[in-house]
């Protein structure tokens, strides 16, 4: 609270690369949407670039750790009037900013009324701001998960506020091993994101106890710290920020592999839906997919989005994580 409300006033106050990592390139819709959020929420914003999954008209949407609001903004304009932005973060200052310019925001959209609303609290404690159960459509996260001590408490609680076939959609920072108490003790590797990052291969299986379906990778980019003081400290860890999906598939609507095609219904990605590191459906063609990606596609808010048919040529020869 202290790191991010008091010590960081705008984002080139940063002592490392973790959190300007770059994603994969964004839709004009989005780029577009961004240059009409206020200056003050983008300055004091923190996050790992962009987190804006796909397919939200009218979608109600729960950020975690949303800090000046600057995505809460964004998703509020891409879910449009009839969709709704919840965001809630931990440090007082920056929810502050977020509800300083609700009004301007709205304006600039032209809402009647607000579709965006912000909460002071833990991202392990949704119950305690109200946040009921199955209320969300889609979950998002940039960058804030590492910075809380009970991850498997984050992912339980999102788990817990989803509807059934709803999505968590997340960019972390992770590790290649598990980290050190002196790394993980260290105040300022804290603040920049890294002391609390998640040995990666732990991430799959907080999921799996969860109840979310194996996550998808989407993208990753190796994190560079930039900081011979605090390279020194970290050793031979290296770190990554990457962007995961993870759905909450209802039981019993596993299916078995399967063939879909995509229609080429969502705005943005008319042409192509690069839906993880995995698959990218084209619009109109054929494509293989595993069981497990048959079922989300087919419990998801993407069900309307795909012709989807049991049975595949190739899917056996289909891998999960990559």
């Amino acid at each position: 609270q202290d790191y991010y409300g008091k010590e960081l006033q705008k984002s080139e106050d940063l002592k490392t690369n973790a959190c300007i990592t770059s994603a994969r390139p964004l839709p004009k819709v989005v780029r577009d949407a961004l240059e009409r959020v206020h200056e003050e929420v983008v300055a004091r914003y923190y996050g790992c670039s962009l987190v804006i999954p796909e397919c939200l008209s009218s979608c109600r949407i729960l950020d975690l750790g949303s800090g000046s609001g600057r995505d809460c903004y964004l998703l509020s304009q891409l879910v449009g009037e009839q969709g709704h932005v919840t965001g809630i973060d931990m440090t007082e200052g920056q929810v502050e900013v977020a509800k300083k310019h609700i009004a301007y925001h709205m304006d600039k959209f032209g809402y009647r009324k607000p579709n965006v609303e912000f909460f002071h609290g833990y991202i392990e404690k949704l119950g305690d701001a109200g946040l009921a159960d199955e209320s969300y459509d889609i979950v998002v996260s940039n960058c804030v998960i590492n910075l809380a001590p009970d991850k498997r408490a984050v992912l339980q609680e999102a788990f817990r506020v989803l509807k059934p076939g709803g999505e968590m959609y997340f960019s972390d920072i992770y590790a290649s091993q598990r980290l050190s108490e002196t790394v993980r003790k260290h105040r300022v590797l804290w603040g920049e994101c890294l002391a609390g990052a998640l040995y990666w291969r732990d991430l799959y299986s907080i999921a799996e106890e969860v109840g979310f379906s194996p996550p998808c990778l989407v993208t990753a980019s190796p994190i560079t710290i930039g900081n011979k003081e605090l390279e020194s400290i970290v050793g031979d860890c290296c770190f990554v920020s990457a962007t995961f999906r993870l759905f909450k598939v209802p039981g019993g609507s596993q299916a078995g592999p399967g063939q879909v095609i995509y229609n080429g219904g969502i705005v943005g990605h008319e042409r192509e839906l690069v839906f993880d590191a995995n698959f990218t459906f084209k619009e109109g063609e054929v494509v293989d997919v595993d069981a497990e990606m048959a079922a989300i596609l087919q419990s998801s808010r993407f069900a309307e989005e795909f012709l989807i048919r049991a049975g595949g040529a190739n899917t056996a020869a289909l891998q999960g994580c990559c």
